[in-house]
């Protein structure tokens, strides 16, 4: 075709199509490069990053006031109070300095009444750990932070450090050349005259390529010249990943855009049913994207915007999709004051098709329930907070098309979530194996893990979903077998090896919380071997989560509490055999067709998965992703 032959013909094909057609035609390989945490903001990490250490890394006080022996304050009342003398039963200390043995307590500044003398006196009695973040209560070594192919935010920066990370892998940002033409094109105000533009789109696209990731390379405009607009695209070509050529690409005597693709390399688009946006052309030259966007401002947004975006997230790992601001039905209760608005960071999900927005941990110190949401829900100053079942507005922090395609896990914790959250869009919330049972009645979840132990006859699971959903048909995927066991010091200097040490005056035991299947697990044995609860020094402590339990016992605060050998394993703690569970995945047996279910499923059943379980230690893979129908 001569080159400067109009071009007649352009296509109309639909912007779908064509956008497939196109990425499907580009082997685009991305890459990874390390660099340091604090300039990791807006990067998308290029594999999941573990906590090095953990956060607070030592025992601190969450109030003012004094810092106490609990067991010293036992029978303080307001008709019996009890003076403590400082230096000898108490010692002032501050909102985040080190509690230090033997004390165990705080008692807020506000409960002390000051007598003069070294003395104060108190009206209540303290308990152990009151007002006391534990080692951990954060961050917990070896926990993942953030998972791959997330977008670093400035709350994630804090997390990072806060869990020891230095440097971070994130995939590398792509350099997009940008190249301006037509011989009416101009640079400066001060040559504007009649016949002449200025130049406002290639930094408008300048400034989209830095908001989307890339790295932008804008050059001089071109002239409608073939041999120079050629030079052009060959010298981009040569120093980018990326090319887009502005203006030239309509159907002119002097587009030669479509030629100078063809000529180089390949025309896999040239027209797109879409308007305005029409005479986009989608190339490779030497298998790198070449696009021609039409010259009109709004045109050219909208190309950048349909093609350009997408393709720069391809490189750095995002997927498409952003929103603002959602109605969202909250899975339970939230209380707040009418004195305040009330931001609840909350996991989104659908489930069928309702948007579910699951609050996380509210605490002011916890910053991974920033690090770990998906939006802010908002409760006005008005209110004094919603009930179960009501509409909230909830603004994104993640796309509702990632959302969307997002599977909810409530249900008990392990550590495999982490690595299923990896691996597939999943949110996972802690509430104990009862509390995902809960959850799936109220149609509030797709997925619920649960191991739950029947006292009467041993077996796991089955009875439990026939009890809460009769008549209702149900599915058990079957997920990993696991050892439970105590978790104790290393070397088990107490020589915990049963049940009945439990109740020893020298071991301090510390629980999950109700509901949890293991905590069903300890009432089964402490039943079976007509052990009072009451005995134990520590049951009514409650953690959500394996790993929280673990690092009570690695920093003393604990002597042993009953968990998986995976969470000891990660701590360097040692693990004392109790029962070999089963931890399945309960879902409703309509749903295991859904497409996320199915991912799910394929993800459980993968050489991967049983890779990563396996490094973790203490995990059995029979009958993993087989279906239990229960009628």
């Amino acid at each position: 075709m001569d080159k400067y032959k109009r071009n007649i013909y352009i296509d109309n094909m639909d912007v779908d199509e064509a956008k497939k057609r196109y990425f499907e035609r580009l082997n685009i390989q991305s890459q990874w490069e390390e660099i340091n945490v604090v300039d990791s903001l807006g990067r998308v990490t290029f594999e999941a990053v573990y906590a090095k250490v953990s956060s607070p890394n030592y025992n601190a006080a969450a109030m003012d006031g004094i810092l106490v022996r609990a067991s010293d304050t036992i029978g303080a009342t307001e008709s019996n109070p009890k003076v403590l003398e400082e230096g000898k039963d108490f010692i002032y200390i501050n909102t985040g300095s080190p509690v230090m043995d033997p004390y165990d307590a705080v008692i807020m500044i506000e409960d002390v009444i000051e007598l003069g003398g070294g003395k104060v006196q108190i009206l209540k009695a303290a308990h152990p750990w009151q007002h006391i973040r534990p080692i951990g209560e954060d961050i917990v070594a070896t926990e993942m932070i953030l998972p791959s192919r997330h977008k670093i935010r400035p709350i994630d920066i804090g997390a990072l450090i806060s869990g020891g990370i230095e440097r971070v892998r994130v995939y590398k940002k792509p350099r997009v050349g940008i190249l301006p033409t037509g011989t009416e094109i101009i640079e400066n105000i001060d040559q504007l005259e009649i016949g002449k533009i200025i130049d406002s789109n290639s930094r408008v696209f300048e400034a989209l390529v830095i908001e989307e990731g890339g790295i932008p390379n804008r050059y001089r405009p071109i002239e409608d010249d073939y041999a120079r607009i050629k030079e052009g695209v060959l010298k981009g070509i040569e120093e980018n990943d990326i090319l887009l050529i502005g203006a030239g690409s309509s159907a002119g005597t002097k587009d030669y855009t479509v030629h100078i693709i063809e000529e180089l390399g390949e025309v896999i688009v040239h027209g797109v049913a879409m308007k305005p946006g029409k005479p986009t052309i989608l190339g490779i030259i030497e298998g790198k994207p070449v696009i021609g966007i039409p010259g009109y401002p709004v045109s050219s947004y909208l190309v950048f915007e349909t093609f350009v975006t997408p393709l720069i997230w391809k490189y750095i790992g995002l997927k498409e999709g952003k929103d603002t601001f959602v109605k969202a039905t909250i899975s339970k209760k939230v209380t707040s004051s009418v004195k305040n608005r009330e931001l609840v960071r909350v996991n989104l999900g659908y489930v069928k098709d309702k948007l579910v927005a699951t609050p996380l941990s509210s605490g002011a110190g916890v910053t991974m329930s920033l690090v770990k949401a998906d939006g802010i829900a908002i409760i006005p100053q008005s209110l004094e907070g919603v009930e179960a079942g009501s509409l909230v507005d909830v603004r994104l922090l993640k796309p509702l098309s990632e959302i969307k395609e997002t599977l909810v896990s409530i249900g008990s914790h392990d550590m495999i979530m982490d690595i299923l959250g990896d691996m597939m869009k999943l949110t996972s919330g802690h509430v104990g194996s009862m509390g995902g049972i809960l959850a799936m009645k109220r149609g509030e979840c797709h997925i619920a893990p649960i191991h739950l132990l029947d006292m009467e006859t041993g077996e796991y699971n089955i009875s439990y979903v026939k009890k809460y959903f009769p008549g209702q048909k149900m599915a058990l995927i079957k997920g990993v077998k696991r050892h439970q066991g105590f978790i104790v010091e290393k070397g088990n200097p107490k020589g915990i090896r049963s049940f009945s040490d439990l109740t020893r005056k020298d071991v301090i035991y510390v629980n999950r919380q109700r509901g949890a299947g293991t905590r069903i697990l300890l009432d089964y044995h402490l039943s079976k071997e007509n052990i009072d609860p009451g005995d134990i020094e520590g049951y009514d402590r409650e953690m959500t989560t394996h790993m929280a339990v673990a690092t009570a016992v690695k920093t003393g605060s604990a002597t042993t509490g009953l968990g998986i050998y995976s969470a000891a394993k990660a701590l360097d703690l040692d693990f004392v055999d109790i029962a070999y569970e089963a931890y399945d995945f309960l879902v409703p047996y309509e749903l295991l067709e859904d497409e996320r279910v199915q991912e799910f499923i394929q993800v459980l059943k993968s050489d991967e998965f049983r890779e990563r379980v396996e490094a973790l230690g203490g995990y059995g893979f029979e009958d993993i992703g087989e279906i239990i129908e229960i009628v």
